[in-house]
């Protein structure tokens, strides 16, 4: 059975130019050669090519190249960001860290470790709409506030914060601020060199990149200093260490090169797809909330209450639908979402959410044969 995917904000698949650019830096043909290694030419050649991307991806977000440091995803770059803040600034700045229930958990179990360190985290609650306002920053900042860590767009319902707002806020304070933009950078339009945050974690295989590689924005001017987690080697120019894998780098590089050029088209794209999803199942009377703000949102990413069915039930009933109830990292437990609890939507609810995920290469067609599958398992089980 071919399986139709919605499932775009967990990963999506690497576009065809990414795949071409990656297979050149493979195998003997190719520029296999560690870039680290400055004896030979085929090392400067790896170099190059690393630099080149490292061009790509800044030139996507409007950053300095040298205001890039790659990771092996979002997840480090985020634990390299707030940790690595931290210890860089520990004894000169404050213990206070301010953040928010409804994020990645890569960012929500790195505070919970650095509470354990002692210092001081509040956590801030959206509320229905799911949107972390500036006000509700500035509410809880306090004279040892050191970072404020917030995701410009959520991974499960779509929604974003009004990071620009936010950011003016922190910097005004002298705050710190990070930024996880793996569901926002090839989606939004973002530039660093107008939004005054400060450290911004994002993904390639989020935005037709590969797996494996992402990278961590650390703004040059003003100065933040980030101390490494990896040691061996002070690669990165001392942030991150580690042989870097020339391919994926450049993939990641190609996937941006393509989001810069066509990331507006994408949008419009997306929206699209998603009101001809969102047509259909109102057509066939499906019982259902979009969870989160109406307009505050990406279009690529709807989250779905459907009353009277478990979400975990119903995927079950639909083998040929790619689709999740939450967050990939979440997939294996059976507890409701703790984004949807954290915007005080009820357990029940939460029970009955759905994400679904459009993408690139999502066609008018499969989401409405989509919706006809969904509407039917739903009328089924409830049968």
């Amino acid at each position: 059975m071919n399986t139709l995917y919605l499932d775009y904000a967990a990963t999506t698949p690497c576009d065809a130019a990414v795949v071409e650019t990656m297979l050149r830096y493979l195998g003997e043909g190719g520029l296999f050669a560690n870039p680290a290694s400055r004896s030979h030419r085929p090392g400067w050649m790896a170099e190059q090519v690393v630099e080149n991307a490292r061009l790509d991806v800044a030139g996507l977000i409007k950053a300095d190249p040298r205001e890039i440091v790659w990771t092996s995803g979002a997840t480090e770059a985020n634990n390299l960001a707030i940790k690595g803040s931290c210890e860089f600034y520990e004894g000169r700045r404050g213990r206070h860290l301010v953040t928010s229930v409804t994020e990645h958990k890569a960012v929500l179990d790195v505070m919970r470790y650095l509470a354990g360190k002692g210092y001081d985290v509040t956590f801030l609650r959206p509320g229905p709409q799911g949107v972390i306002t500036a006000q509700q920053v500035e509410d809880v900042l306090r004279d040892d506030t050191f970072l404020v860590s917030l995701m410009w767009v959520n991974n499960e319902t779509g929604v974003k914060n009004p990071i620009e707002e936010i950011a003016e806020l922190t910097r005004s304070r002298k705050i710190l601020l990070h930024v996880d933009a793996a569901q926002a950078v090839g989606k939004c339009e973002i530039n660093v060199a107008q939004v005054p945050l400060d450290l911004m974690s994002f993904s390639g295989h989020k935005l037709y990149g590969p797996k494996g590689v992402g990278a961590l924005f650390v703004r040059r001017e003003p100065f933040v200093g980030v101390f490494q987690q990896i040691h061996g080697g002070g690669h990165e120019r001392g942030m991150r260490s580690g042989t870097l894998p020339t391919h994926q780098i450049a993939g990641f590089g190609a996937a941006c090169r393509i989001a810069s050029e066509r990331w507006t088209q994408d949008a419009a794209h997306l929206q699209t797809v998603k009101e001809a999803f969102l047509a259909a199942i109102q057509a066939r009377g499906l019982d259902f909330a979009v969870n989160g703000h109406a307009d505050e949102r990406i279009p690529g990413i709807l989250n779905l209450s459907i009353a009277g069915v478990n979400s975990e039930t119903l995927m079950a009933a639909l083998p040929q639908l790619a689709l999740s109830s939450g967050s990939a990292c979440n997939s294996a437990t059976v507890e409701p979402s703790h984004v949807l609890t954290g915007m005080d939507i009820p357990r029940s609810e939460a029970l009955n959410a759905l994400r679904i995920s459009f993408g690139r290469f999502t066609t008018i067609e499969q989401v409405r044969e989509a919706a006809g599958w969904l509407v039917d398992a739903v009328a089924s089980l409830k049968r």
